[in-house]
């Protein structure tokens, strides 16, 4: 664009003020053409539609706290590991960001889906019931190489029953990415999540659980 004015502006003695006005506005428009509208320069993802529920089950009511998670994973940032050239460092997009920290999508989804199957409580409510927690481990898109990535999620979850705990497990999912971009990996992370929340909810689906009274 610099180049495009200097040659309107060594023309204008020649063919006049009008000619190096229309010179300089076609310059300058096509340079705000050239970078990424404003609307788009900060891409915001959740986890989209929620996955089809298969047969609603039969459980008593459960009370499922909000996930928590590290410091370094309660934040908007969306996390991406190079796995391929060094496995211990993570980055963030810098112009794509969660609409929520992840642990804030998990837990909606995860309520969404144990609702299917009975009543979902939460810590607030009076009523005594099986207490179910989760701690978010990892939320990241890893890059495997450079044009190749899968998503990852990991999450330990903790029932505990009447003051005492009765089962502890920690699940993981991945789940490929279509692309080696942040709409790539939202997809995957999306993916990851629904069929880690498939495991947690089978693996609830078998404990011994015992209707509040």
């Amino acid at each position: 664009m610099p180049h495009t004015i200097l040659q309107a502006m060594r023309a204008a003695p020649r063919r006049g003020l009008p000619v190096l006005i229309l010179a300089l506005s076609a310059a300058v428009l096509a340079g705000c053409a050239s970078g990424p509208p404003a609307a788009v320069s900060n891409i915001r993802y959740d986890l989209g539609a929620p996955a089809q529920i298969g047969t609603p089950g039969n459980l008593p009511p459960v009370k499922v706290l909000a996930v928590s998670a590290p410091r370094a994973l309660d934040t908007d940032a969306f996390i991406y590991r190079l796995k391929y050239a060094d496995a211990q460092r993570t980055g963030s997009y810098s112009n794509s960001h969660w609409t929520m920290p992840p642990a804030q999508l998990l837990t909606q989804r995860l309520r969404e889906a144990l609702s299917a199957r009975g009543p979902v409580l939460t810590g607030a409510d009076p009523v005594r019931a099986p207490l179910l927690q989760a701690e978010l481990i990892g939320f990241e898109q890893v890059f495997d190489a450079p044009d190749q990535s899968h998503g990852l999620v990991s999450v330990r979850a903790t029932l505990s029953q009447q003051g005492r705990v009765v089962g502890q497990r920690t699940f993981v999912a991945r789940a490929p990415a279509s692309t080696g971009d942040a709409a790539g990996g939202a997809q995957a992370l999306a993916a990851a999540s629904d069929d880690l929340i498939a495991q947690m909810t089978a693996w609830l689906g078998v404990q011994p659980l015992v209707a509040s009274k």
